[in-house]
């Protein structure tokens, strides 16, 4: 055998030697860290741009001017045994979950939710009604009675979409622009 191709043994312990302490893999040895590169950094420009992350809750939409959520929103909740009475009006969105005995104008949306009961007088752009409405109602735009919904008296709508379940019972018909109240 040639001098270099002897095997070449280490003593334990000695540095550099399996099981020796400092040695690679050897218990309560320190972890190798890569060295860092000294390179340039590279410019501003070419580094990696960070990624916006969400918010649980986004509200950015709701801090949009004039949406509902908004602090130029107009939305009156009337909550589950709460009753109100009196005339509403400049209101962006109504939403009933009580009782509410009132006139409205000059409201966009009006929501009577399946808890709801509205009685009295209202003219709005949407009406919702999935509790139980009672008077007159003009609806502009869009008349929607859910399944639980019931609309008892005079109904004027532009479009009506009804579910099955839902019940109109009165004086029915087309909002013509000229009609503002009951006939």
């Amino acid at each position: 055998m040639a001098d270099n191709d002897t095997p070449k043994t280490r003593t334990p312990g000695a540095p550099g030697a399996p099981g020796a302490p400092g040695a690679p893999g050897a218990p309560g040895a320190p972890a190798a860290l890569p060295l860092k590169s000294a390179g340039p950094t590279p410019p501003s420009s070419l580094r990696q741009a960070e990624v916006a992350r969400p918010m649980p809750h986004d509200v950015r939409p709701a801090l949009r001017s004039g949406s509902i959520g908004s602090l130029d929103s107009k939305k009156l909740i009337v909550g589950r045994d709460i009753e109100l009475s009196g005339n509403i009006s400049a209101c962006d969105k109504l939403v009933v979950e009580g009782r509410v005995e009132a006139n409205i104008k000059d409201c966009r949306d009006l929501e009577v939710a399946s808890s709801g009961i509205f009685v009295g007088e209202a003219e709005i752009d949407i009406a919702e009604i999935s509790g139980t409405f009672e008077g007159t109602l003009i609806a502009k735009d869009i008349l929607f009675v859910r399944s639980s919904g019931r609309v008892t008296g005079t109904v004027r709508f532009g479009k009506l979409e009804i579910e099955r379940g839902g019940e109109i019972v009165g004086d029915v018909g087309l909002h013509n622009g000229a009609d503002t109240g009951a006939s």
